[in-house]
Parts: structure tokens; sequence; C-alpha cells
């Protein structure tokens, strides 16, 4: 049985895939073990009444799991795992917080008005340790397999190159091979295209309030 997953629609186009980063981290682990869902677009300017009903907070993603809705995509991928231990995304637990400041520099740096406040360095610092990292171990985080933590980077990677490149016309420094070579190898999986927003324009549109509020 098909299990159900609600995620955020594209901002103006609601029968579209939005652009929310966790949503897509859930999507991407159930394509990743092959668990057939089924899909409720939501759109969060405007929630449907029944999904506030199952869900009062209104938050998505939500997962339906043995007749209740469960939130948060740390919770979800875990119980994923828990439920469908095949094929194994567990990342071990020395590697599991790599990366993990990544999207907090990356928001600092794309919000930053002022060039001298140092959220430049900071992110290119964060992504320097992850290209280290992935010299030593790569290709993957945990080495030749995929694994919860690329798949809870993946779609922040995405978003770092798309809203930087659109607001700030800044791309990951070129010497970042490791990296680079990364985001190619992620992007292009087959679960990653399926489970990509359905257009950057939705994804720089869902920044666009938060770089010029």
């Amino acid at each position: 049985m098909a299990l159900e997953i609600c995620v955020k629609a594209a901002a103006g186009a609601p029968d579209l895939l939005g652009d929310c980063p966790f949503c897509q981290r859930v999507l991407l682990t159930l394509e990743e073990k092959k668990v057939p869902y089924q899909m409720h677009l939501i759109d969060t300017a405007n929630k449907p009444q029944w999904f506030l009903e199952v869900n009062p907070e209104g938050k998505v993603p939500v997962v339906k799991f043995d007749g209740k809705w469960v939130p948060d995509s740390d919770v979800i991928t875990q119980t994923l795992e828990t439920k469908y231990p095949e094929p194994s995304l567990v990342t071990p637990s020395e590697y599991s917080s790599v990366g993990s400041k990544l999207f907090g520099s990356f928001v600092t740096f794309l919000k930053s008005k002022d060039a001298s406040d140092g959220s430049e360095q900071a992110l290119v610092a964060e992504l320097s340790a992850l290209d280290d990292h992935l010299k030593a171990h790569g290709p993957y985080v945990n080495g030749e397999k995929i694994s919860a933590v690329d798949l809870g980077l993946a779609p922040k990677l995405y978003h770092l190159e798309v809203a930087l490149g659109h607001f700030k016309s800044w791309s990951v420094p070129e010497n970042l091979t490791h990296v680079k070579n990364y985001m190619k190898l992620l992007f292009s999986r087959e679960s990653f295209v399926k489970t990509q927003p359905a257009d950057k324009k939705y994804l720089i549109a869902g920044w666009a309030p938060k770089v010029n509020p």
C-alpha cells in the first residue's frame, strides 16, 4: 500500500511540486528505498481544511504511518529507515553531522547586505570542510554508497546553487572540486531529478521575500 505524504506545492502553481528542501529530503528517501507513495501537494498559502484537521500545525512534510500523520523530516526519515530497512541508508554516527552547518551559513550569506560581515567566508569554510571530507572519504559522505546524510544535503546544496547564483551571481569556488563533483553526482541521480522543484523559478520566488523583505 502506498504511503501518503503531504509536501509543499509550488508558489502560485498549486498543482506542481514546490521548493521545500525538507520535503524533497523525504521524497528522496522514499525514491531511494523504492517505497510506493501517494503525494498530496499542499498550497502553503492556502492550506486545505482537511490538511489542517489532520495536521493542526500545518507544517510539511507529513507522512501517514499506521493511520497517524507524522511531521518533521528527521522523524520521518528515521521511521522510514526502521520500517523499510532495505536498502539501508544509515549514515555512520561519526559522519552524520557532516555538512550540518551548511544550510545555516548559506541562508546567512544569502540574506547578507554587508560584504564585510564574514558571512561569505563562513560559507566557504563550511564548503571547504565538506570538500576535505569528500576528498578523504568520497564520492559520497560515507564512501561509494549514498546514505541519509547525502539525501539531507542534496536539496540544500541545490538551493545554495540556484539561490546564490540568482541573487548574488555567486557559485561554489572552482577549487572545491570534490564538492562540485558531489553536487553533480547528487543532482543527476534519478531520485533527485524526479523530486526536485518543478522549476528553478519557484525556488527563486520562495527565497525572494527573505532576501528582500
